[in-house]
């Protein structure tokens, strides 16, 4: 018997096993031998992925003969750490292989026909066909493991490149993200641009559509330039002869400008010799001048003891008839004739009379100081001469004279001059001076004292001194004098003065062109009425007021006295009446006095008495007035 190993079953079913799976692989290794191709990359669409594809496709079984190995071959064929590795090694790249068809006279797995246990030879037999087949099938895998790893080697550098080209894709894929994400700012900032294109199309179509408009207008506009340059053209002509004739226009202004200011130098010349003649004609009447003015009978008709001679305007004559005294049965009549600068009757008007002495009035404006006042017994027309009634025909003295003095302002405003005035109102009742501005508590009147400055000026302490610019300004102060003044019923007079009434209007001028000033006052006085006691029946507080009116006058008298005898001592102290006027009888003033007559043959007395008052005043001498001028 040789000494060959004894197999087991379990030996032999693996080597079955290996050898159906060494058939198996055999046809895939001739199959690899016979036509190995190439490998190809695979795309990159294929790595993206993440997936590999499969190391090797599934061979197909090759078929091979069978050779007769000898014994030396079935010595060197049990190489049991060669066949187990190869078969276990094979069997999983291999894949799912078909096992081969096992020998006649047996079954794979041990599931054929038995041979005899005495059939050593063929089971010899047997198991070198299997050997040599497991030979085969070593080898084939030995190849294909070579092959294999030469396949693996190929797919690791695959791997490695398709990693790379992964790195690529991924970082160009950012590179794309990024691209990506810029460009939809690009859309949005395309949306934009889009929606601005749209914008701007409408906005184009829009200025095409103004655009012929402006081709329009420009060609009238063109159309009317050439018409107006046609114009221009006749414009420049005319133009040049204007120039002309303004050349000689102002040639012809200038000399007239020369003119003009010679002219107002002349005007300004002129003015100033009117004044000074105006100011000598009121010196050669008198600085004191006396007017006589009769009032008219209540019932209308004519008194018989005043006579006025019709042509003779200065001269009144009172007539009186005495018993005779001889007894002879005839009555004697005595005349008493006056003399003064004019003589009014009771048909003049109030007009007439204000003619007479706005020249007195002008001289005011001129700088000299103006007064004129009226004097006569309670009931003669004093208030009337001075202040009249509220209408234009029988305004008073007072009135007309501030008309005249603010018209005459804006006469010569037109010559330079510029002018303030200052109005006062003042009263003097039972000796004492009342403010008849004032419009405060009666029992808070403060008191005022006359005070002299050192330039011989007169003013009053605590008077309301009112700015006015107008004649209505003035007559409205006028009104609320008249309504504070004192006045009460006598037997002789409805409504009697009680006092003094003394209205100043203080003027300042200036002409800065000819830097010429002046400052003169315009004093009217309206006088209380002179009364007997018999007559006028006065009683208790009239009688004190009759008393203090009587000897204000009786020194008014006085003083009148002293300067027409030219005394060294004036006493204009002795009453408030005589020391407030003293610059208008005695100072540098033109003064103008109204002898008021009343006609009816009761006041024969009192007239008499009047006029002969007049008549020491009228015979004043006291001096000549210079003007106020700086």
């Amino acid at each position: 018997m040789s000494r060959l190993p004894v197999m087991t079953s379990k030996r032999v079913l693996t080597s079955s096993s290996s050898s159906e799976n060494s058939q198996d692989m055999a046809p895939a290794q001739k199959k690899l031998r016979k036509d190995p191709e190439p490998v190809k990359p695979h795309a990159a669409a294929t790595i993206i992925g993440g997936k590999r594809p499969p190391v090797a496709a599934t061979r197909a079984p090759i078929s091979r003969s069978v050779r007769a190995v000898g014994a030396a071959t079935v010595a060197v064929g049990p190489s049991r750490g060669v066949l187990k590795p190869s078969v276990a090694s094979a069997a999983p790249k291999g894949g799912n292989m078909k096992q081969t068809a096992a020998p006649t006279g047996t079954k794979p797995g041990g599931g054929g026909t038995k041979r005899h246990a005495w059939d050593l030879k063929g089971k010899v037999s047997d198991m070198e066909g299997k050997l040599r087949n497991y030979q085969s099938k070593v080898k084939s895998v030995n190849e294909e493991n070579d092959i294999l790893k030469g396949t693996m080697v190929q797919s690791k550098m695959r791997v490695t490149e398709m990693e790379r080209e992964l790195k690529r894709q991924q970082s160009q894929i950012s590179e794309y993200e990024d691209e990506l994400h810029a460009l939809s700012g690009v859309r949005d900032k395309l949306e934009k641009v889009s929606s601005d294109k749209s914008t701007l199309q409408k906005e184009l179509s829009n200025l095409e559509g103004k655009y012929k408009v402006m081709e329009t207008l420009r060609d009238s506009q063109e159309t009317e330039l050439q018409t107006l340059t046609v114009k221009l053209s006749v414009l420049e002509s005319t133009l040049a002869r204007l120039q002309g004739t303004l050349r000689d226009t102002e040639e012809e202004v200038r000399s007239l400008k020369e003119t003009v200011a010679e002219q107002k130098d002349e005007l300004h010349a002129g003015e100033m010799e009117r004044r000074r003649l105006h100011n000598t004609i009121q010196e050669l009447k008198g600085n004191i001048r006396v007017f006589c003015r009769v009032r008219p009978l209540v019932d209308g008709g004519l008194s018989k003891h005043i006579q006025l001679p019709t042509s003779d305007i200065k001269t009144i004559t009172l007539a009186k008839t005495e018993e005779s005294h001889t007894g002879k049965t005839a009555d004697t009549q005595k005349n008493y004739n006056f003399n003064f600068d004019r003589v009014f009757g009771p048909g003049a008007s109030q007009q007439e009379v204000f003619e007479e002495i706005s020249l007195l009035v002008q001289s005011a404006l001129d700088g000299y100081n103006v007064c004129c006042f009226a004097y006569g017994q309670t009931g003669s027309g004093k208030t009337y001469t001075m202040e009249g009634d509220e209408f234009d025909k029988t305004r008073g003295v007072i009135p007309r004279a501030v008309q005249q003095i603010f018209r005459a302002a804006e006469k010569l405003a037109t010559q330079g001059w510029e002018f303030t005035f200052t109005a006062s109102f003042v009263e003097i009742y039972n000796e004492t001076l009342r403010d008849l501005l004032y419009t405060g508590k009666a029992s808070k009147r403060p008191e005022h004292e006359i005070r002299k400055s050192t330039n011989n000026e007169v003013t009053i302490t605590n008077l309301t001194y009112e700015k006015v610019s107008n004649e209505d300004q003035v007559l409205g102060l006028i009104a609320l004098a008249n309504q504070n003044r004192s006045t009460a019923q006598t037997a002789q007079n409805d409504r009697s003065s009680r006092s003094h009434s003394v209205f100043q209007l203080d003027i300042e001028g200036v002409n800065a062109g000819r830097d010429v000033k002046c400052k003169s006052t315009l004093c009217l006085v309206d006088l209380a009425g002179s009364e007997r006691m018999l007559k006028s029946q006065s009683q208790g507080e009239r009688f004190k007021e009759m008393t203090a009116i009587n000897g204000s006058l009786s020194n008014l008298g006085i003083v009148i006295s002293a300067l027409a005898n030219k005394e060294s001592y004036v006493p204009y102290r002795n009453s408030k009446l005589t020391y407030l006027l003293q610059g208008c009888l005695g100072g540098n003033s033109k003064t103008l006095m109204f002898v008021n007559i009343a006609p009816e043959s009761d006041s024969f007395g009192e007239t008499l008495n009047s006029l002969r008052f007049a008549s020491k005043v009228n015979d004043c001498v006291i001096g000549t007035a210079s003007a106020n001028r700086k």
